[in-house]
């Protein structure tokens, strides 16, 4: 890994770190007392005072009651807060917790909360503290579950969410990096013992990253990876938007939903992919679909399609899925809501 990754970021760095958020009325910081969201919400507090007049920043930690120092690691956060100037609240996941899926339920959890405080406080933006390392953990985890392209990508810089947008300032810096800036700034920071529990998938993925450092199959490598991808995934969907317009425009009965099935059958298996997905989303009532039931349905499509010429009836192939009905004819490819399943 490159010595500047192990670095303090300076001013000006940070500057360009949190450029695009400059004309934000308000910003929540989500900040845990970890290293990674305490330098998060130092850097931002530095950044917001160089400006003079910038957005308005409030700091909030979520107490997932899992562990006892959570409620003593709020407080440091809090009174870290303090020192910089900037308001604090720590909000709590109540009720019962899931025997199972911790993590992820934990997650959810947090972003809703997050969101909720955000929306009170006329928030535009919830900055985070994801950091390179972290995501590069999301595309070995995405790997591991085969997910496509999208998936692949991972993190991105900003993603909507819960009617507020999670910024992640931070991804194209190490965590090394930031430990390297607290430490520069005198600035303690709690350790969370999960990172290291090997029930859970992140701290295997984490070790796997290290073994393997040496070989180029390090986080500033994998982050490139999830950057490429991110960059193909844009490219395919404008790709699938211009296909989408052509079937449209040369559609020769636009009154009915779907595609011509000629045309649709001579696109590329990625674009046919995007397209039944977002024309099952768009009117299904089950969804989101989901990717692997997208593409068996593609091939089945396709092969109904190049045997079409067997057969009686109106139709060569009928499908249901995420609630939409999707039905191959001799002339059409048809996406429409499906009948409500009976009960009983």
């Amino acid at each position: 890994m490159p010595d500047d990754h192990h670095k303090p970021l300076t001013a000006q760095q940070a500057k360009h770190l949190f450029a695009d958020w400059r004309d934000a009325k308000a910003i929540v910081l989500a900040v845990s007392g970890g290293p990674d969201s305490l330098a998060l919400m130092w850097l931002a507090a530095r950044w917001r005072k160089a400006l003079q007049r910038g957005p308005a920043l409030s700091v909030i930690t979520v107490d997932h009651g899992l562990r006892a120092e959570a409620a003593r690691e709020a407080r440091d956060v809090k009174r870290r807060a303090a020192e910089l100037e900037l308001p604090h609240k720590t909000l709590r996941w109540r009720g019962d917790k899931p025997a199972t899926g911790v993590p992820a339920a934990a997650r959810e959890a947090r972003y809703r909360l997050l969101a909720r405080a955000a929306r009170a406080a006329g928030a535009s933006h919830i900055l985070t503290a994801h950091t390179q390392d972290d995501q590069a953990e999301t595309v070995l985890m995405r790997i591991s579950r085969g997910s496509g392209i999208a998936g692949l990508a991972a993190m991105a810089r900003q993603t909507a969410r819960h009617g507020v947008i999670i910024a992640r300032p931070l991804l194209g810096v190490s965590k090394a990096q930031l430990v390297a800036t607290l430490h520069k700034a005198k600035i303690d920071f709690a350790t969370d013992p999960s990172n290291s529990d090997l029930r859970y998938a992140r701290p295997r993925l984490r070790g796997l990253i290290a073994a393997y450092a040496e070989e180029g199959f390090d986080a500033r490598n994998l982050a490139r990876l999830a950057a490429r991808l991110a960059r193909a995934d844009a490219a395919l969907d404008i790709l699938a938007d211009g296909a989408e317009r052509f079937l449209a425009l040369h559609d020769r009965q636009p009154a009915r939903p779907g595609f011509e099935a000629a045309a649709f059958a001579v696109l590329p298996g990625e674009i046919k992919v995007r397209l039944l997905l977002r024309s099952i989303d768009r009117v299904g009532h089950e969804g989101p679909a989901e990717l692997g039931k997208i593409e068996r349905l593609v091939a089945d499509i396709d092969r109904a399609a190049a045997g079409s010429g067997a057969g009686h009836g109106p139709f060569v192939l009928k499908r249901t899925l995420a609630g939409a009905l999707v039905t191959l004819g001799r002339d059409r490819l048809r996406i429409e809501p499906a009948p409500p399943r009976r009960r009983g």
